[in-house]
């Protein structure tokens, strides 16, 4: 266990240059706080939220894994390319309404802390009711073009596989919608572990469907009889996936009623005017962030899956992707809780050890354990290198993916800092500086994949991560150091 220091190990960064004077007076004066772990209350309670988090993320990319799994036993490299795509225009699609839980989460935790539970059922149905309507707009819109979009996406020669499996994955985006809602609503009321439960039993689903419904043979019986399944290919792991959705918005749905944290006349009931203006203008930066992002990921999956006709390297990209995930999902569970943490303790009365200076004080911590957290990440990714063979029995693909997933172990040493930057400020509502330093981060990975040469092959395309999560980094240390509303008044 390191031990505890009364002074900030982290980067310095406001010794760069002078802070805005502006927001450093509207800043309380802070005393040194003890900033690397050291196993005390606010350890404790960091790991109280982060474990049950940590897990119910761990969930997603296992399940995923085990998607890729028993696609890769088709021996198709179009068959991982193609729902590659497939998956990346359902997770574009995503995005529209992924800024309703960002700005949800720190909402009802504030409403909490404070005890207004009047305002958490707010919050919770009004989130809900937008997030379903406007999925369910988008599901429509892109099933009437799907072939142009994963076109677009993706590539014509894996549209065999790209097609089917998007038409069958595509009706769980209003499901995932409601069910995102309320995984958002239990953070902010610091419950990470009822959204275990439901994630854990939901994707218990998808694993057992998945072979099920892929393959028309399953097994044989000692008595010689076939074990036969429904034979949908690709179309059955979306199936599978679709189904596990459903099954977690109808279990959030009833648990959220339950615990009253919503109320079917909230649930039913269009928002008031007042709430469509506060989350325009908490989530129009957000939204703005969220399309940076999805149009970055976007043009990385478009470029992968133009670099070779026989989906080796778009396969390979997959791979890379979902072995980097497996390690990742710990950062993101990080950020996470910071998003929770830091609103919850400004939001307490500073009597009762809340206040600033506290949220302070957990900003540090949280930014000290993932500083440790990313180096053990990267090494943990370097020593599962073996773990290519799992994902995909073609050697050639097992070999394109090899020097992309060590560039991805490096890129933990500074996605932890990075994405735990971001979780501080979605917490203290910095949604404009977040959306800008996206975009220009954005902006520099496609003009490094499509004017410079990082677009002609899969190592140069993971290079640009560096420049892409750099770019986000230096913006998030500096708002934490320099800019943002937790600087002392003293820096």
């Amino acid at each position: 266990m390191p031990v505890c220091s009364s002074r900030s190990a982290l980067p310095d960064l406001r010794a760069v240059a002078p802070p805005s004077e502006g927001l450093l007076a509207a800043a309380p004066q802070t005393p040194p706080v003890k900033t690397f772990p050291c196993g005390d209350e606010l350890d404790k309670r960091i790991g109280a939220l982060a474990l049950p988090a940590i897990l119910n993320f761990l969930i997603l990319p296992i399940t995923q894994s085990v998607d890729l799994f028993w696609i890769g036993k088709l021996q198709n490299a179009l068959a991982i390319a193609g729902q590659a795509a497939a998956n990346q225009v359902f997770s574009t699609a995503a995005w529209v309404t992924s800024v309703i839980p960002t700005v949800t989460t720190p909402r009802v935790a504030k409403a909490r802390a404070s005890g207004d539970d009047a305002e958490v059922q707010a919050a919770v149905g009004e989130a809900i009711f937008i997030a379903v309507l406007t999925s369910a707009v988008v599901t429509i819109g892109i099933a009437m073009r799907s072939r142009d979009i994963l076109t677009a996406a993706g590539s014509a020669a894996a549209l065999p596989f790209s097609l089917p499996y998007l038409r069958f994955r595509l009706p769980g985006l209003v499901a995932e919608a409601c069910a995102t809602i309320g995984f958002a609503s239990f953070r902010g009321v610091m419950d990470t572990v009822t959204p275990l439960k439901v994630s854990l039993m939901a994707n218990v689903i998808n694993v057992v469907l998945d072979p099920v419904l892929m393959f028309s043979q399953l097994g044989t019986l000692p008595g010689g009889r076939v074990i036969r399944g429904l034979g949908l290919g690709v179309a059955g792991a979306a199936f599978a996936t679709t189904a596990s959705q459903v099954f977690a918005a109808l279990a959030y749905l009833k648990l959220l009623l339950s615990k009253k944290f919503v109320r079917w006349a909230t649930l039913l009931r269009p928002p008031p005017k007042a709430s469509l203006v506060r989350l325009a203008k908490a989530g129009g930066a957000v939204q703005v962030r969220a399309l940076a992002l999805n149009a970055a990921f976007f043009t990385i999956t478009k470029t992968t899956q133009t670099l070779d006709a026989t989906g080796t390297a778009a396969a390979a990209h997959a791979v890379t992707i979902q072995l980097w995930q497996l390690g990742g999902v710990i950062l993101f569970a990080l950020s996470t809780v910071a998003s929770i943490v830091v609103p919850s303790e400004m939001a307490r009365p500073a009597d009762k050890g809340g206040g600033v200076v506290a949220a302070r004080a957990a900003a540090d911590r949280l930014l000290a354990w993932s500083l440790i957290a990313g180096g053990l990440l990267g090494v943990f990714q370097l020593l599962a290198l073996p773990m290519l063979g799992i994902f995909t029995p073609l050697p050639e693909v097992r070999r394109a993916a090899r020097m992309p997933s060590i560039l991805g172990a490096v890129l933990q040493l500074i996605n932890g800092l990075t994405f735990v930057g971001e979780g501080l400020m979605v917490g203290v509502g910095s949604f404009g500086q977040l959306a800008a330093g996206q975009v220009v981060a954005t902006a520099a990975l496609i003009t490094m994949l499509t004017v410079g040469p990082a677009g002609n092959s899969l190592v140069g395309i993971w290079l640009t991560f560096f420049l892409f999560n750099g770019v986000r980094f230096v913006n998030a240390m500096l708002h934490h150091f320099w800019r943002g509303p937790l600087v002392p008044a003293s820096a």
